[in-house]
């Protein structure tokens, strides 16, 4: 491979102007499209030297035989380009959401003679009126089930209601009240519309006044003897009460906005959009998506807010808040202005309660990516696959059933730990963790050496006992593949340590910083798995878990030594070391905390503050 593209076009021929662009493979196929300010400098970033590239750049780049380009006037021109090549191509590079889930909606059939509420995942039904989307589906029922005790409108199917027409009978929903009646004529279908018009109205501004006038109804019925009917009307209050307190105010002003969540990693990404209406989260979804480039994440907020706006037709609020604001946020706006029939303003958010539901927002996400990768983690077939992709990449002779993985962490050279996490038939083996305490260390190359040094040396243990003795678990058995979280010289120094151990016959490799790599000894070139198999996603899984471990067991030890050295000043005991961690909340803040700033604390005398400092603090060094 050369270190230019032979086809690349002239820097001079690329026009520096806005515009979009398109990367096509031998057969014609658009493999990506994408949109910039400036066509000339865009482009120039993917004909640099292809060395200096993203893996997964270099690949698109190397997989195209030709770029094409249309010049446009305007940024807005550009998105809306971008987009409509996106939707019509589908190209493989690009980013596309995908549900995680079919969410359920409340539909009000408006375009029916006399419209009804139903659950429904359809999002085409002409004419309807949707709220929601709701997370579950017992929620969205729980809700209709609330609102007929509010607003009694129809709920039957069309066979039932036209049945009742026909016989005049009432269904059964409207025997036992909750359905107005109007296949049995007990209400007109001009009053049924009324109702239902009063439902769309209320689930549009959950506007509590309504209950002022059924209060003065239940009052004049009550004074006239009425006493059922009063009893109808305090029940439909109890019932609006009920509704609001389960819908609680989270925007002050009644707000209508929605606050995108993002979480991402190298391979993956997931966002939640909080839908906010009246001041109130009136409709949550979630998408998770396949990242094929090393896309920023100002992109992903950009072409996210374009799929949920554009192809799924969701009218977009006066207020959209995101996480990161895209560059084009300006053209954006006036994008999703037009979808919605007037302005829209896309913004972040810093501080105040919608910067608090912003971050809620983002905390969602992570949980929504995280159950995704255990979904994929519990498939029997996925991981069978991983395994056996992992032995044909790394030509291994039978799937690696046991991985063992190392990382280390350290805190600016002092207090080394290394963790050992452990992977069977391609799930955690939580009991076969270990932590390795790594007493003096030239570098992570030899942290590596001295921790594996010290695993092998056990080996001998996970063999099978001799009859009649006791198995000591300790290792189990031995690993088929150690992952290393390294390059080529972490990878080294493992390798010199199954050499010294006499463990040749276990397979090594190096997980590279971006997850697109695998190293291993005495080879040249990395491994590249592809991005979309079970392997990378395995290989991921082992390294964040080892790194996880990693750093809590440092954390720990951390924690551990301060408490040492607390416990050795005279009048500090254990109850005023746990006051003290509690107060300044990390070990980092208590040791750089001044004399005047310990002797807040209950129970800290002058001279103690003193000790303290001379004893852990920072400050007076």
């Amino acid at each position: 491979m050369g270190t230019y593209l032979d086809w690349r076009p002239k820097r001079g021929d690329i026009p520096a102007a806005p515009g979009v662009y398109r990367w096509l493979d031998s057969g014609g196929r658009i493999l990506y499209v994408g949109k910039a300010k400036n066509l000339r400098m865009r482009l120039s970033n993917y004909f640099a030297p292809l060395e200096t590239l993203h893996e997964r750049t270099r690949r698109m780049v190397t997989s195209a035989v030709d770029v094409a380009w249309t010049v446009v006037n305007t940024e807005r021109e550009a998105l809306q380009l971008e987009y409509a090549l996106i939707q019509e191509y589908s190209p493989p590079y690009n980013v596309r959401l995908k549900d995680d889930k079919s969410y359920p909606y409340m539909v009000v059939t408006l375009g029916d003679e006399a419209p009804r509420v139903m659950v429904s995942r359809n999002t085409r039904i002409r004419g309807a009126k949707y709220f929601g989307p709701f997370p579950k589906v017992w929620a969205v029922n729980e809700a209709v089930s609330l609102m007929m005790q509010i607003f009694p409108i129809r709920t039957c199917n069309d066979s039932n209601y036209r049945r009742a027409m026909d016989s005049g009978k009432p269904c059964f929903a409207s025997q036992i009240g909750k359905c107005a009646g109007p296949c049995s004529q007990r209400v007109s279908i001009e009053e049924h519309r009324r109702i239902v018009e009063d439902f769309v109205h209320f689930m549009d501004t959950y506007d509590r006044s309504i209950a002022d006038g059924w209060q003065e109804e239940m009052a004049r019925a009550s004074a006239e003897l009425r006493f059922e009917d009063a009893a109808r009307m305090r029940d439909r209050i109890q019932a609006l009460e009920t509704l609001l307190e389960k819908s609680a105010v989270v925007l002050p002003n009644s707000a209508d906005t929605d606050l995108f969540g993002l979480y991402e990693d190298e391979l993956s990404a997931a966002v939640q959009v909080f839908m906010v209406r009246g001041g109130r989260v009136r409709g949550v979804r979630g998408w998770v998506l396949d990242k094929e480039l090393d896309v920023a994440s100002t992109t992903l907020v950009q072409q996210a807010l374009q799929e949920v706006y554009g192809e799924q037709r969701h009218e977009p609020p006066p207020e959209v808040i995101v996480p990161r604001l895209p560059e084009d946020a300006e053209a954006l706006g006036e994008v999703l202005g037009e979808i919605r029939g007037g302005r829209v303003r896309v913004r972040t958010a810093q501080r105040g309660p919608k910067a608090e539901l912003l971050r809620t927002a983002g905390v969602n996400a992570m949980e929504s990516l995280r159950q995704y990768k255990l979904r994929r983690t519990a498939d029997y077939v996925a991981r069978s696959d991983a395994l056996n992709d992992l032995r044909d990449a790394l030509g291994l002779e039978e799937a690696p059933l046991r991985i063992e993985c190392y990382d280390v962490s350290h805190l600016q050279g002092s207090g080394i730990v290394a963790s050992m996490v452990v992977f069977e038939d391609g799930l955690p083996k939580k009991r076969d963790y270990r932590r390795f305490n790594i007493a003096e260390s030239r570098d992570d190359t030899d942290s590596i050496y001295q921790t594996l040094m010290r695993r092998l040396a056990r080996l001998d243990e996970d063999e099978e006992p001799e009859e009649g003795e006791e198995r000591k678990r300790r290792f189990a058995y031995r690993p088929q593949l150690l992952l290393i979280d390294g390059g080529e010289p972490q990878v080294a120094a493992a390798a010199r340590a199954l050499r010294d151990s006499g463990a040749t016959e276990i397979a090594v490799a190096g997980i590279a910083k971006r997850l697109e790599e695998l190293w291993l000894p005495d080879d040249p070139f990395p491994v590249i798995l592809p991005r979309t198999s079970e392997a990378l996603f395995l290989v991921q899984r082992l390294r964040d878990e080892a790194h996880r471990f990693a750093i809590s067991a440092q954390r720990r030890s951390r924690r551990r030594d301060i408490q040492t050295q607390l416990a050795e000043i005279p009048g500090v005991g254990p109850a005023r070391i746990k006051t003290l961690l509690r107060e300044f909340g990390s070990v980092k803040r208590l040791r750089a905390a001044s004399p005047e700033e310990l002797l807040e604390v209950p129970g800290i005398g002058a001279e103690t503050a003193e000790a303290i400092v001379r004893a852990i603090g920072t400050k007076s060094g």
